[in-house]
């Protein structure tokens, strides 16, 4: 007779692990989708048709969904990860303080940048309904420093996040 495959119950499953797993998919969420808008940036960078930035544009703005459920779940809960295991983690240790001072420096890098890029996007949608013929405006905003730095600066600030939750320096 074969042998039947394990039957997992949920039951056995604690209030951290839940919180735990939820934290994580978050940050997968938000790291995802700032990966992934990275890439149609630079993508759109390389382009020539207004349509085709426009189009590329239109893709990061389904990552910025994906970012924005990503940075409520981290924060949401990783607090409550931290209320939840008193014994492991505090409110006081450098590196969740750090870290949560980072996740507010990504919300406002990122939404500066953001608004540059839609105005970008807009940019690029009115030029494709026209004749689609690339401008001088429209190269020069796809390499405007100020919203590459915010955009760029505002992933490198994930990054950091990351490594502080996988090290915890000081825990």
């Amino acid at each position: 007779m074969a042998s039947m495959p394990p039957i997992i119950v949920l039951a056995d499953v604690s209030t951290y692990d839940w919180l735990l797993f939820l934290h994580v998919t978050g940050a997968f969420l938000l790291a995802g989708g700032a990966v992934a808008a990275g890439a149609f940036n630079v993508a759109a960078q390389i382009r020539k048709r207004p349509s085709e930035v426009a189009f590329l544009f239109r893709l990061v703005q389904i990552c910025v969904v994906a970012i924005g459920i990503g940075s409520l779940m981290t924060l949401g809960f990783g607090l409550w990860l931290v209320d939840a295991a008193p014994w492991e983690y505090g409110y006081g240790q450098a590196w969740i303080v750090a870290a949560i001072i980072l996740w507010f420096v990504v919300g406002a890098m990122g939404g500066a940048g953001g608004k540059r890029d839609r105005e970008t996007r807009e940019l690029a949608v009115r030029l494709a309904a026209g004749d689609d013929v690339p401008t001088t405006e429209l190269r020069a905003r796809l390499r405007d420093p100020v919203a590459l730095f915010l955009s760029y600066g505002s992933g490198l600030a994930i990054f950091a996040i990351l490594v502080l939750m996988v090290w915890k320096p000081g825990a």
